[in-house]
């Protein structure tokens, strides 16, 4: 019989009176102190598990397909991060239904550290202004992590194209009204929110011509079968450089890094700033010591030039450094930004 046990024993005989409780309920008493100095409160257990992740694989859920835009990016963010974190990265994709199909996934998946959703504008944003019932909340399923970020659009024509500018092509879609063709991946997107926006604030009168993906409407501009198309420069950027695609506008407030000859719609309509972005999140609940360590090892790789300079080769603008609480702050400035967008257009939840 170990001391504690025994004193125990001997105080309860003494303050009670030898034999006046039974043998059963003094051992049950003494088993109770001996097991409780191992127990040391769920707090410090999870620390504990916190100071072990991860211990397996990592895994990151898009909503796009493997190839695509965020999907490159994704993957030149995490082959250094798993370096870091000292276990491979996993890409989930899960695309459709306009970023809804990974999102819900990602939603509903364990909050224990080892599932992160690499989410779009659309899914973390301005989806709950376009539709009436999401199957997952934007704002109270998900925790912000890191900001990846921004993920410049563009206004394209195939290269060998008669329009040679901007303000060529709407002054083409003023004057033959419904016949200038803008190509986009539907009204309730990112890029046909951008094409709605342009039509509006430039009062021209394009032909919106909504497809099912940004690359068929890319190949569509490239054929001549639609006069122009919006698209993210991530999805684009290749073909521009090949020669198959001119870029006439980025839809961002300034010209973009690394496509300096390019000129921003802004320069014509000013305040004209709709820009994509990319940020990492973690289902709500997943324990804060994990989302700090990912919140610094992920700023440390995009802070990395030479991450920086394969990111904006594939398109986005990374942005490095944001906290947990300037993420959490960026989404609601979104959040507030896209609600009064969606008005001025007259953009109702369907």
């Amino acid at each position: 019989m170990n001391p504690t046990t025994k004193k125990f024993l001997q105080v309860q005989g003494q303050d009670l009176g030898q034999g006046s409780l039974p043998r059963r309920t003094l051992l049950r008493g003494a088993l109770a102190l001996t097991v409780l100095p191992a127990w040391t409160g769920p707090s410090a257990w999870a620390q504990g598990a916190a100071a072990a992740w991860p211990d397996k694989p990592v895994r990151f859920v898009l909503s796009q397909p493997a190839g695509s835009g965020p999907d490159n990016v994704a993957r030149i963010i995490g082959e250094r991060l798993a370096k870091g974190l000292g276990q491979p990265l996993v890409m989930d994709n899960k695309p459709g239904g306009q970023n809804v199909i990974g999102a819900q996934a990602a939603a509903r998946s364990a909050a224990d550290g080892y599932t992160f959703y690499f989410a779009t504008t659309a899914a973390l944003v301005t989806n709950s202004y376009l539709f009436k019932t999401l199957p997952y909340d934007p704002q109270k399923d998900f925790v912000p992590v890191a900001f990846v970020g921004k993920s410049p659009f563009a206004v394209l024509v195939r290269a060998d194209s008669p329009v040679q500018s901007l303000q060529d092509l709407l002054a083409r879609a003023r004057s033959t009204p419904g016949k200038v063709s803008l190509g986009n991946e539907g009204p309730r997107t990112f890029s046909g929110m951008i094409a709605r926006f342009l039509n509006a604030r430039a009062k021209a009168e394009f032909n919106l011509t909504p497809y099912a993906s940004v690359s068929v409407a890319v190949q569509d501009a490239i054929g001549g079968h639609v006069d122009a198309v919006v698209a993210d420069i991530a999805s684009t950027a290749q073909l521009v450089r090949q020669g198959r695609l001119r870029m006439l506008a980025v839809t961002t407030a300034k010209r973009v890094a690394g496509w300096d000859q390019v000129p921003a719609v802004a320069e014509t309509y000013s305040g004209f700033d709709l820009s994509g972005w990319f940020a990492l999140v973690a289902p709500a609940a997943t324990p804060r010591p994990v989302i700090e360590r990912m919140n610094q090892e992920f700023n440390a790789v995009t802070a990395d030039k030479e991450v920086a300079a394969k990111i904006l080769s594939a398109g986005p603008v990374a942005e490095s450094g944001m906290s947990l609480d300037q993420v959490a702050a960026f989404l609601k400035d979104e959040h507030q930004r896209w609600s009064q967008i969606t008005r001025e257009l007259g953009v109702l939840p369907e």
